[in-house]
C-alpha cells in the first residue's frame, strides 16, 4: 500500500486509463529497486510513452551539449579576475594562488555558463563518479519503450529545459 503511495504513478481515469510518472533524472540503478510494481505493470502495458524530452534524439542530446555553454565569444574571465579578491587573508597566508583554486574549481569549463559550472562540480561525487555510462531513468525507460516497439514522444523540446537555468542572472546563482 505505501509502495504505491509513493510510485510518482498517476492515473487519468479512461477507456483505456493513461498515467503519468514523474522520472528522476539519476541512473536508473540507483531507483529502480525501489519503482513499486504497479509503476512498472503500467509502463509495460502501454502503448505509447512520451517522456519529458526525447532523450533518443539526437538534435535533443546536441541541444542538451550546447544548453551550458556561454554565447560565442563568452567565457569566465571575469571569474578569474575576480577570484583574487574573493579569497580570504588565510587563503593567502598558506600559499594559495588565484589561478589554481579556478584551475581546481573550474579547470577546462571556462566556456560554461556558471549555473552550469555549479552544477557539475556539484556532481563530482564518488557515487555520480561511479554511475558514470549508466543512463538515467528518463533515457533507461524511453530505451525500453523503442526496445518493446512503443510509440514515443516527448511533452517538452531542449530549449524549454535550458531557458530556466541559463535565463537566472549571476545574483540567482
Amino acid at each position: 500500500q505505501q509502495g504505491e503511495l509513493n510510485s510518482f504513478l498517476w492515473t487519468i481515469r479512461r477507456d483505456p486509463p493513461a498515467y503519468l510518472f514523474g522520472t528522476i533524472h539519476v541512473p536508473y540503478t540507483r531507483v529502480w529497486d525501489f519503482i513499486p510494481d504497479n509503476s512498472k505493470a503500467a509502463f509495460h502495458a502501454s502503448s505509447s510513452v512520451y517522456f519529458e524530452l526525447d532523450l533518443t534524439d539526437p538534435y535533443t542530446i546536441s541541444g542538451l551539449a550546447s544548453c551550458p555553454m556561454l554565447p560565442p565569444g563568452g567565457n569566465l574571465d571575469y571569474i578569474k579576475l575576480i577570484l583574487p579578491h574573493w579569497m580570504t587573508p588565510d587563503q593567502r597566508g598558506k600559499g594559495l594562488y588565484a589561478d589554481y583554486l579556478f584551475n581546481a574549481i573550474a579547470g577546462n569549463w571556462e566556456r560554461k555558463r556558471p549555473v552550469w559550472v555549479m552544477l557539475m562540480v556539484n556532481s563530482l561525487t564518488e557515487t555520480d563518479i561511479r554511475s558514470r555510462g549508466v543512463p538515467v531513468l528518463d533515457l533507461y525507460l524511453a530505451q525500453e519503450a523503442e526496445r518493446m516497439k512503443k510509440r514515443t514522444g516527448a511533452v517538452e523540446r531542449v530549449e524549454e529545459q535550458c531557458h530556466p537555468l541559463n535565463g537566472l542572472n549571476f545574483s540567482q546563482v
